[in-house]
């Protein structure tokens, strides 16, 4: 059950369920995804957006891809591929964490949310229920972002969500023969609670 909050700051939501907003809720892989993700393997702009181009995937590998992650269990260093789905169980986009450092408390991670559902919330929401889980749950402290200068929505995303400026490596990407910045965000668990109250502990 997701309850609505009259809250003015970030999310206007909290839920009974850790991994469920107010539109969108977070899932593991399941072998039978690898459909989808094969379709999406063939939108050159996402691809460009996340990575960069790579040669063409064959529907086997994206089988053998979605068998592997589909076992993931998260244990080890707290990597982890999400799947975003809508509540009605559309599958929409996905959520990575890596560079996972328990130690010293500290992650990353990568967003995709497909083209046509882009611009409906559902990346805002699953940073946000990704970030909730890794602050309060296993006990990080920081997540740093990496954003392709040409990206200018999600560059847009992160400023709304409350991420800093942390750097800038120049000339650092190159795509459609041209060389790209990487721009650094990061956010703190105490910005994360002060920007977005609903997500706060309880």
């Amino acid at each position: 059950m997701v309850h609505k909050t009259p809250s003015s700051e970030g999310a206007s939501w909290t839920s009974d369920d850790i991994w469920a907003g107010a539109h969108i809720r977070l899932r593991g892989v399941e072998h039978a995804d690898w459909e989808t993700h094969f379709l999406w393997d063939q939108d050159t702009n996402t691809a460009r957006g996340l990575d960069r181009l790579h040669f063409p995937r064959s529907r086997e590998v994206a089988k053998q891809w979605s068998e592997r992650v589909s076992l993931q269990e998260g244990k080890v260093d707290d990597d982890f591929h999400f799947e975003i789905e809508t509540l009605a169980g559309e599958l929409v986009g996905s959520i990575g964490t890596h560079h996972c450092d328990r130690r010293v408390g500290t992650l990353s991670y990568g967003v995709a949310i497909r083209s046509e559902h882009m611009r409906k919330g559902y990346a805002s929401e699953a940073i946000l229920l990704v970030l909730r889980y890794y602050f309060h749950e296993l006990g990080y402290q920081k997540v740093t972002a990496t954003v392709y200068s040409f990206n200018m929505p999600s560059i847009s995303l992160h400023e709304r969500l409350g991420f800093q400026p942390e750097g800038r490596l120049r000339r650092t990407v190159y795509t459609q023969g041209q060389h790209f910045d990487e721009l650094l965000f990061g956010m703190t668990r105490e910005e994360f609670e002060a920007q977005h109250l609903s997500m706060r502990p309880a």
